[in-house]
């Protein structure tokens, strides 16, 4: 299945993630033995189903072990793509894969939305962290400014637009599955409609759920900067070049009005 976060949006990570390698993984390997390769000349409908599976799970534990980092949702892809191999061995009903398909971003959503009483509500990884934004410069003006209360209910307003994400995928995936996924499981027609549903999740579900979380982030970015008085820029994390181009500039600027006042 693939990443329902954008890499600016996924939490913060000591590595970027190759987008590239994350397509060719969980969409276009897995679609293309799915579609061409199941067939009872070449892998067949089961094997055919375990090696197509084996690719996203594969990228999933080697990004862990590359990043040495794990999180509730990474968790749920790879649970996902294990229960998927599960329903295709126990030849179950097209209904319970698309039931599947819908259950992990309903659950996310559903954690997004528990959390908000949370002393880590969710909403601080996905959004609001500090691969995106300066969390240190935002808490010194909230401070500054006496302003937590109204940052406290942005966080929870963003959370459930993030919430509502989810729950928009959630319903996506399910008719999607349902759409398309007709044939009895463990065959070659089944394996077929399948990959044609995990290439068109791209277009038909994960590109409107990334719409919706950049308008959640958005919103979330005016907020900041009604509540802490700061710009976008002074808001979000600058680029380390940019950071030192920034001292420098702030350096020679006080080194100039030293020398001017000697």
């Amino acid at each position: 299945m693939p990443d329902l976060l954008p890499s600016a949006l996924s939490p913060s990570r000591p590595k970027p993630e190759n987008l590239l390698v994350n397509l060719v993984c969980n969409v276009v390997v897995p679609t293309v033995i799915l579609t061409w390769f199941s067939g009872e000349k070449w892998l067949g409908p089961v094997p055919g189903l375990l090696v197509a599976l084996a690719f996203p799970l594969g990228y999933g534990i080697h990004d862990f072990l590359r990043r040495r980092r794990t999180n509730f949702i990474s968790v749920l892809g790879i649970a996902s793509v294990l229960l998927s191999g599960g329903f295709g061995l126990m030849k179950l009903d097209a209904f319970w894969f698309a039931v599947k398909e819908a259950a992990m971003p309903a659950a996310i959503g559903l954690a997004v939305l528990a959390s908000m009483r949370a002393k880590t509500p969710l909403v601080t990884e996905l959004l609001y962290n500090p691969q995106v934004i300066d969390i240190g410069r935002v808490d010194e003006a909230l401070a500054a400014r006496g302003t937590r209360a109204e940052f406290d209910r942005l966080l929870r307003e963003a959370s459930r637009l993030l919430a509502l994400s989810f729950f928009v995928s959630a319903a996506l995936n399910f008719a999607l599955a349902r759409l398309l996924l007709r044939s009895p499981a463990a065959t070659e027609a089944f394996n077929a409609e399948l990959g044609r549903m995990n290439l068109l999740s791209w277009p038909v579900i994960v590109l409107p759920s990334m719409a919706m979380m950049m308008y959640a982030l958005w919103r979330l970015l005016k907020g900041l900067e009604a509540t802490t008085g700061l710009t976008i820029d002074e808001i979000l994390r600058q680029p380390p070049a940019k950071q030192e181009a920034a001292s420098g500039t702030d350096t020679a600027s006080k080194q100039d009005g030293g020398s001017g006042a000697a």
